[in-house]
């Protein structure tokens, strides 16, 4: 793949002098109709400005409602990746999320498996788009997003590619353990509490799993839980703790676990889906992030067709957290704080897409 080779400077939202390249990239804000649901779409297409045919990405968020820049802490992650890569050749769209900005629908009612049927709806609209190559159209993936492009590109031969950035590999239940437990190592909590969070979060998790289709999941919940309620204050008792402080959220938890995204979510097969990927893969993750443990890069190679043909390329990036940032502190405090992905990642990402 041709690729436009100019330096990009990434500015603030709000700007007094245009980027250099900013004539290189045509940017249009489109609305389109779902083809196999009732949502509209509302997003951003950039493109490099001179005429012809060019390969394509579609940008997927990861948990969460968020906007088409996918902003995070305040600050996009993927305005920069779309403007960067169309002043170098590539035509990318970007949408709002369901429930967010132009796009219609209710986030809250939607699975893993609704936003991989989203991102491929994008794709069936990319493909009449003047400007691309409806061959070589690919899906880039954050957090959650990764499992979501895995879940379409094994759905549909229309998707070329993949890129995964902080992308999820690993069964939902299994995300939940490794998630859980990174951010409870890192809390400031004594080693009692963290001991204590670490047994009620893996009992909530696996009965959520176990009764994840049924219609008695919210009473299994809350019976698990005043069943190890009972249990832990007479260890807190025994371990002399007379003001304890220690809370599980359990009626948020609860909440959260009988809703339709987690039902998916707890029980989402990754080797199942990912043995149905036959595409080139590129899989980057910070060796900084609690919440899509680094293990992750391992799984794209270990599941998927691809990887027996070569065709999977993994990238663990020093000193880089979750939200592709370089970091300091490396905690999620920090995020406001730092600048977004860096043009060092950028160009990983274009030098990979040029190879193709």
């Amino acid at each position: 793949m041709q690729a436009m080779r100019r330096l990009v400077v990434l500015l603030g939202l709000v700007m007094m002098i245009s980027p250099i390249w900013a004539q290189d990239v045509a940017r249009e804000d489109v609305l389109f109709d779902a083809q196999l649901d009732t949502i509209t779409f509302g997003a951003t297409i950039t493109s490099p400005e001179r005429e012809g045919k060019f390969p394509a990405l579609v940008l997927v968020t990861g948990t969460g409602p968020q906007n088409r820049d996918c902003e995070m802490a305040g600050k996009p992650l993927f305005r920069p990746i779309a403007e960067y890569l169309s002043a170098r050749g590539y035509v990318v769209l970007r949408m709002d999320d369901r429930g967010v900005g132009q796009t219609t629908g209710d986030y809250s009612m939607a699975t893993t498996s609704d936003f991989a049927h989203d991102a491929l709806e994008a794709v069936n609209y990319l493909k009449k788009h003047p400007k691309v190559d409806n061959k070589r159209i690919g899906l880039l993936g954050h957090s959650e997003g990764g499992a979501a492009i895995a879940i379409a590109a094994s759905q549909s031969a229309d998707v070329a590619f993949l890129v995964s950035l902080a992308g999820l590999a690993t069964d939902g239940l299994k995300s939940l353990f490794v998630q859980n437990e990174n951010l409870v190592a890192n809390s400031p909590m004594s080693d009692v509490d963290k001991k204590r969070s670490n047994e009620i979060n893996r009992l909530m998790f696996a009965v959520a799993y176990q009764y994840a289709d049924s219609d008695s999941l919210e009473n299994r919940l809350e019976e698990t839980y005043a069943y190890w309620k009972e249990k832990d204050s007479i260890y807190a008792t025994s371990v002399g703790m007379e003001h304890d402080r220690f809370r599980f959220p359990i009626w948020y938890y609860v909440q959260q676990a009988t809703g339709p995204w987690y039902r998916y979510f707890v029980r989402y097969n990754a080797e199942k889906v990912l043995s149905q990927v036959d595409v080139p893969v590129l899989a980057i993750n910070g060796d900084k992030d609690p919440f899509v443990d680094p293990v992750n890069l391992a799984y794209w190679k270990k599941y998927t067709r691809s990887a027996n043909k070569g065709m999977v390329t993994t990238r663990l990036l020093p000193n880089v957290n979750h939200l592709m940032q370089a970091c300091e502190t490396c905690n999620t405090k920090e995020y406001a704080d730092l600048s977004t992905i860096p043009n060092s990642t950028l160009q990983l990402i274009l030098d990979w897409l040029d190879r193709l």
